[in-house]
C-alpha cells in the first residue's frame, strides 16, 4: 500500500523530509499559500494544495501520515481550528502524526541544560502559543488515539539559511550578551529524525531536535568568517545593538538542549553534530555550485 504524507505548511523542514520519502514511493501532499510556491512543490514531486483556501477533508481521510509545520496564530492552531473533527475521524487509520514545535517552549534557563522532561515555562508569546498548541494536540490525541509525536526544534539552518551571506556582504554582527547560548539543528538532521520516527513510531513521545554543540551566537558568526577567510565581524553589545523586536526576543532565552532521546529511542546518528560540521558542509556545497 502506498504511504501518503499530508504536510500542513510544507516549508523548509517538510521539503527536506519529502526529499527522503519520495524516492521510496511515498505520496506527499503539501499545503502552501501561493500558486507560485505550489508550482515549485509540484516540480519537486509533491502534490500541492493551496491552504487556507481549499477543503482538505478528503486528503486527511486518505493520509496514512500527517506532518504539521504550520505555526499557531491569534486563534490558536490553524489545523485544529479547521479540521479537528476530520482528524478525530481519521485517527484510527493514521500510523503517525508529527507536530513541529520549538525549544522555545522551555523558556529561559540562564544557560543551563534542559531535556524533554523539563517543565514548559516559555518566556515569549511565541513560546506560549506553542505550548498552547502542543496542549491542544495532546488533548485531541488523548481523546481519539491520534498517534501524535512532538518535535521541539532548535534554531534551524541549512542551504540558503546560514550566516555566510551576511558575513560576505558585511552586515553580520556578533551580538554579545553575557552567558547567552543557543542550540541549533541542520535541516537534514530534522529530516532524518522525522524519518526515523516514522519508521519507529512511539505515540505520545516528544523529542528535542538539536545538535550536540550549543554555543554563543557570536562564536558561530566568527567561525563562519574564519571559514570564508574574511575579517571577524565587529562585536556589538546586546544592550545597545539595533535589532528588530523579533530578533531581540530570541535573546530573552538562554539554554542548552539535550538530544539523548533521538539517539537512544530512534537510533539517530547526527549528520552534523556541531555547527562547525554543518557550516563546513554548507560552504563545500556552495563552492561546488560555483
Amino acid at each position: 500500500m502506498t504511504q501518503t504524507l499530508l504536510s500542513f505548511g510544507h516549508g523548509y523542514s517538510a521539503r527536506a523530509l519529502a526529499r527522503r520519502l519520495l524516492p521510496q514511493n511515498w505520496r506527499v501532499i503539501g499545503t502552501t499559500r501561493s500558486a507560485e510556491k505550489a508550482e515549485a512543490l509540484r516540480a519537486e514531486g509533491v502534490e500541492p494544495r493551496i491552504w487556507p483556501g481549499s477543503d482538505l477533508s478528503e486528503e486527511i481521510a486518505a493520509a496514512t501520515h500527517i506532518l504539521i509545520s504550520a505555526a499557531p496564530g491569534a486563534d490558536g492552531d490553524p489545523v485544529l481550528e479547521t479540521y479537528r473533527d476530520a482528524l478525530a475521524s481519521a485517527a484510527p487509520g493514521l500510523a503517525w502524526v508529527g507536530y513541529l514545535s520549538t525549544t522555545g517552549v522551555y523558556g529561559d534557563h540562564q544557560g543551563a541544560w534542559v531535556d524533554e522532561d523539563t517543565p514548559l515555562t516559555p518566556a515569549t508569546r511565541r513560546g506560549q502559543a506553542r505550548v498552547a498548541a502542543e496542549t491542544a494536540w495532546r488533548t485531541l490525541a488523548a481523546e481519539t488515539g491520534l498517534p501524535l509525536h512532538i518535535f521541539r526544534l532548535a534554531g534551524i539552518y541549512g542551504p540558503g539559511r546560514g550566516p555566510f551571506s551576511k558575513v560576505r556582504n558585511g552586515t553580520a554582527r556578533r551580538i554579545i550578551k553575557q552567558g547567552q547560548v543557543f542550540s541549533r539543528t541542520h535541516v537534514e538532521d530534522i529530516a532524518q529524525i522525522l524519518a526515523a520516527s516514522i519508521a519507529r513510531p512511539n505515540p505520545g513521545a516528544a523529542y528535542n531536535v538539536c545538535d550536540d554543540d550549543p554555543a554563543p551566537p557570536e562564536d558561530v558568526i566568527a567561525h563562519a568568517a574564519e571559514l570564508l577567510g574574511l575579517p571577524i565581524p565587529p562585536a556589538v553589545a546586546f544592550e545597545t545593538a539595533e535589532m528588530t523586536p523579533m530578533a531581540r526576543s530570541f535573546y530573552a532565552e538562554s539554554k542548552k538542549v539535550r538530544n539523548d532521546r533521538i539517539k537512544d529511542e530512534l537510533g539517530v546518528t547526527l549528520l552534523y553534530p556541531s555547527y562547525r560540521d554543518g557550516l563546513a558542509a554548507l560552504l563545500a556545497e556552495e563552492t561546488a555550485r560555483g
